[in-house]
């Protein structure tokens, strides 16, 4: 395929994404939160927290000065939260490491937590015109449809191929390699779509391996089938009045630093449950709803059950508990499947 990566620009320049908030400039800072928060998930829902973000984080030092809570709150909803946790340790660094001047090049960007090689290029390559190649999963798509290349991407070796053709394909002058960048990931996010792609308003569509073929919906090879495990687990909603017990989870694991339910231990009757840990049986328990909540390697059954007090204790068993009110709900930092059990029950 002759003149891939002046292709690409042509079609960007007039095609492509020019508005995205944070490409209102080469700040490192907005582009690596921007990069962070559009892993694994659409622009269209990364935008209004990253423009919520900012306004509360608007540079690398006020992050790190933040408390993880804060934090927390700030991302809640968006999902994949130790991308969350890995860029406040990453905004310590940049304070200790780089006295609070955000790193341009890649071989800095990789070294901070969070930051593998393809993030770290596009970073550099927005920031500063670094010439690094990019392989995120749309760069992939976009690459094994036009190329007609053959395996699952996430394969060493068929990403080695991968890596070694993205950086093949670099356009020589520096000065387009920001828009270079951004029009893979704009091709693939607009035209290459992992399903019902627009090949009549692609670029690459004359010399397309898989458009040619008739094969867009064979590439890229699917990942191999795997039984996904499944967990299970009850979470106790404790309420009295118009509060909700919650309690913050630990640091690391899933939700971790956010506000969420109590789990009740497998096998632990609830009325055993309620006197260990709320020192009382005075409650009305029945069941709720049961819902089903996807994590990337395994699935989650939960079971709640709602518990009625009273009032609340007097006493909270453990430190991390803390008791909210209804109307306080929207802006705490709560995990999805927790906020749509509290949203039935207002």
């Amino acid at each position: 395929m002759t003149n891939f990566a002046q292709r690409l620009i042509t079609w960007q320049r007039t095609h492509g994404r020019h508005d995205l908030p944070w490409q209102a400039n080469r700040d490192p800072y907005r582009i690596w939160v921007a990069e962070i928060m559009l892993q694994q998930t659409q622009v269209a829902t990364v935008i209004p927290y990253y423009q919520r973000f900012m306004a509360r984080f608007p540079d690398v030092a006020s992050l790190a000065a933040a408390s993880a809570e804060a934090m927390i709150e700030s991302w809640s909803g968006l999902g994949y939260y130790a991308r969350a946790r890995n860029l406040h340790r990453a905004a310590h660094q940049v304070m200790a490491e780089y006295g609070g001047q955000f790193p341009t090049r890649a071989d800095d960007l990789i070294t901070l937590p969070g930051i593998g090689r393809s993030t770290a290029a596009a970073i550099a390559a927005f920031a500063s015109g670094e010439r690094k190649a990019i392989l995120d999963g749309n760069v992939k798509r976009v690459l094994c449809r036009a190329f007609g290349i053959e395996g699952f991407p996430g394969e060493r070796a068929v990403e080695t191929r991968l890596w070694a053709l993205a950086e093949s394909l670099l356009p020589a002058d520096a000065q387009e390699i920001g828009v270079y960048i951004q029009s893979q990931m704009d091709l693939g996010a607009t035209v290459c779509t992992r399903s019902r792609p627009a090949c009549s308003q692609c670029p690459l569509s004359n010399d397309c391996v898989a458009h040619l073929s008739g094969r867009s919906a064979e590439l890229p090879t699917p990942r191999p089938a795997k039984t996904v495990p499944r967990r299970h687990a009850r979470f106790a909603v404790v309420t009295a009045g118009k509060t909700v017990l919650l309690e913050r989870r630990p640091p690391s694991g899933i939700w971790g630093g956010l506000l969420a339910l109590p789990e009740i231990p497998p096998q632990t009757p609830l009325d055993q449950w309620l006197l260990t840990h709320l020192g009382t049986q005075d409650a009305h328990i029945q069941p709720l709803p049961p819902l089903t909540h996807t994590f990337t390697h395994f699935v989650l059954d939960i079971a709640p059950w709602h518990i009625e007090l009273p009032a609340p204790p007097h006493a909270i068993a453990e430190a991390a508990q803390c008791w909210l009110a209804f109307d306080q709900l929207d802006s705490a930092a709560l995990p999805t499947p927790v906020r749509k059990i509290l949203q039935g029950m207002s």
